[in-house]
């Protein structure tokens, strides 16, 4: 697997075009001493349930994976809890109002946007939600459905990291 490093030329700092390779993580630039260093960026997966134990389950609208099943989520934001972001996520995505989150695990990720592969390490929490009378599909989701986790197929969902959470999951 290539390191992205070879898609940054200039130092986002000073703007030279003197930025190499410092070790396997950095690159630092030669003008300014600037030292940049590539790390995963943080995202948050809800797996939620409703009283008879099924598992939400989210259709991509968009791409990557489009029409492939998905768990509500997304990247954290700046000053952004993981907490407050899996609530937040769900919310967009959902409608729901998360009253409770328990950490799960951590899985690794590659999330390729718009032509880019973002280095991720994605957070799975147990979201609870007491009422479901607001669940509409919104934002980035087409379609939202209950699967009892019997009939859950891990390899209907197109993220490598939510494919591997739903088998861990089950």
């Amino acid at each position: 697997m290539q390191h992205p490093f070879h898609l940054f030329r200039f130092c986002p700092k000073c703007g030279s075009q003197h930025f190499i390779e410092n070790n396997e993580k950095s690159k630092k630039c030669i003008d300014c001493g600037f030292v940049y260093y590539f790390n995963s960026s943080a995202a948050v997966v809800a797996v939620i349930e409703n009283e008879k134990s099924e598992i939400l389950v989210a259709t991509r609208a968009k791409e990557p994976a489009k029409n492939t099943f998905d768990l509500p989520g997304g990247f954290i934001d700046m000053y952004e809890t993981a907490e407050e972001a899996v609530c937040r996520e769900v919310l967009e995505e959902t409608g729901l109002q998360i009253n409770s989150v328990q950490y799960l695990f951590s899985i690794p990720n590659i999330y390729v946007y718009s032509g880019f592969e973002v280095h991720t390490v994605d957070m799975f929490f147990r979201c609870k939600a007491n009422d479901f009378n607001n669940l509409k599909a919104n934002d980035d989701v087409a379609e939202l459905q209950f699967i009892a986790p019997e009939k859950l197929n891990p390899d209907d969902f197109g993220l490598t990291s939510i494919r591997k959470g739903i088998e861990k999951i089950l």
